[in-house]
């Protein structure tokens, strides 16, 4: 199996869990009392120094290699000025989308939230087809349609969808920050993937470790300034003390595995730009929410009304069309590969 094969696995599968887990830790401490929305979006990058354990080892990888090849000095990090730069911007970004998403979330209940999410496909499509070149087909154009309607039916019926004690402007504001959290992600995406062409070095998975760790680290400060200018710290004491789901300690549990699993989420989307492209990323972890639905419903009886399920049924169907999309495509390169080659000219062979 292809190095880059293994990649893109381990990538999907921290995707997957971030992704469908991320949400669900979140609204579990909206739920139990967690009210500081700047924590809840300090705790979505806070994880990121579990990096540096893989970081590690390819540290300790390359330096024993360069000491077996008498090589010069191992540099501790391979990251240039330039992507740092770049880096830290995409990390302030994603520091104030953290915030856009964690007061959406304070507000909807998951499946809802995540439906909205679903849209993000096709901003991440129009972002991409502008920023790096990312060519389109009526599939695609078909599947950013779907997932634009499915998000915008939501809106049909907001009322019925409220959480306890949740006013009517309180679920509009949600829905309007969601909507906001999923244009910004979806910008992030493809610039991401410009920075990677735009880089004056070779992008190894080592590198996409060290942008992942600056991003995060900018992003968890940038949270923590809002943490600060809200007061914050002074409330974290009482809150985790009066924690519904039992006190401190359970309090404790649900902080750090919230922190871990979101985690997964940002590394597992940055690293499948690195092995594919931004679209290919922003459609797997569109492609991840139908099962988030299906756990909030689950695990919170959250309410699950028609416009939810046409909701779901357009973006299954937008899903649908962009991988049929995609397997069309290939099988057309595929046949003008082979085409191209039997017009070359036949080599004559001399005994």
């Amino acid at each position: 199996m292809k190095m880059k094969t293994v990649l893109v696995i381990i990538n999907c599968i921290i995707l997957a869990i971030g992704n469908c887990g991320g949400p669900l830790m979140t609204r579990l401490y909206f739920r139990n009392g967690g009210k500081r929305i700047w924590f809840s979006s300090f705790l979505q990058t806070s994880g990121c120094p579990i990096i540096l354990l893989p970081l590690l080892f390819s540290f300790l990888t390359r330096h024993r290699q360069q000491q077996e090849q008498e090589d010069t000095k191992t540099t501790l990090f391979l990251i240039k000025p330039p992507l740092f730069l770049a880096s830290v911007v995409v990390g302030l970004l994603i520091g104030f989308d953290n915030y856009l998403y964690a007061y959406g979330l304070a507000y909807l209940p998951v499946s809802t939230s995540s439906l909205i999410i679903s849209s993000q496909l096709a901003f991440t499509a129009f972002f991409a087809f502008f920023m790096v070149k990312q060519r389109f087909t009526p599939y695609t154009i078909n599947a950013v349609v779907l997932l634009t309607l499915g998000a915008g039916s939501l809106a049909l019926h907001a009322d019925g969808d409220k959480l306890p004690k949740e006013t009517r402007k309180e679920y509009i504001v949600g829905f309007v920050m969601t909507v906001a959290a999923a244009v910004l992600y979806a910008f992030v995406l493809p610039l991401v993937e410009l920075a990677y062409k735009k880089a004056s070095q070779r992008i190894s998975y080592t590198l996409v470790l060290e942008m992942q760790l600056v991003l995060c680290f900018v992003a968890t400060c940038f949270c923590l300034v809002g943490m600060l200018a809200d007061g914050d710290f002074k409330e974290l004491g009482r809150e985790a003390r009066e924690f519904k789901l039992g006190g401190s300690k359970h309090y404790c549990l649900v902080v750090a595995f919230t922190a871990v699993i979101w985690q997964g989420f940002f590394l597992g989307s940055i690293g499948m730009i690195f092995c594919a492209s931004s679209l290919v990323s922003g459609v797997l972890i569109s492609a991840l929410l139908p099962l988030t639905e299906v756990l909030a419903v689950l695990f919170f009886k959250e309410k699950f009304q028609a416009e939810k399920g046409v909701s779901l049924f357009l973006s299954l169907w937008g899903f649908v069309s962009y991988f049929y999309g995609k397997i069309q495509s290939e099988k057309e390169k595929k046949k003008t590969q082979e085409a191209e080659l039997s017009q070359l000219p036949a080599t004559e062979s001399f005994a």
